[in-house]
């Protein structure tokens, strides 16, 4: 376990609130943590970095995917403010959303089970899309021929 101020500090970040608040109910997929906090990749996992830097989520790697975990928190003053975290952030409105989005994912059936086959994203689960992995965002530039000379 990490020391106290930087216990406190790491969960300074509303970020990783909400991505404690998901762990809080069972381990998830990066890709599963960044559909539902509807960030890009790069920034779910810098503060999942600092999360398991201060040791307080711990990764297990199983094939392509990186499912992260709360790590430490059973006993003492993390199992305390857990307890407290889970039952005060249901009443704010982006932490409530947070959860019911992990719902809908785990219903939907797109959501990446640990130690299970990933499934094949097909579309559609609520009014956003999932993301696909390995397409970028940004159009690609179109060829143009090479003028020989």
């Amino acid at each position: 376990m990490t020391s106290t101020p930087r216990f406190f500090g790491t969960l300074a970040d509303r970020t990783r609130l909400r991505i404690v608040n998901l762990l809080a109910r069972g381990p998830l997929c990066v890709c599963d943590i960044q559909y539902i906090l509807e960030q890009p990749q790069s920034s779910v996992s810098r503060h999942l970095a600092h999360l398991r830097a201060a040791g307080l989520v711990e990764d297990r790697r199983d094939g392509m995917r990186t499912f992260y975990d709360l790590t430490a928190w059973e006993s003492g003053l993390p199992r305390g403010v857990l307890e407290t975290l889970r039952r005060e952030l249901k009443a704010d409105p982006e932490f409530g959303r947070d959860l019911e989005s992990l719902e809908l994912l785990k219903a939907s059936g797109e959501y990446h089970k640990q130690g299970k086959l990933p499934s094949i994203p097909r579309g559609r689960i609520s009014a956003r899309s999932r993301p696909r992995f390995g397409a970028s965002s940004r159009p690609r530039p179109q060829r143009t021929e090479r003028v020989q000379r």
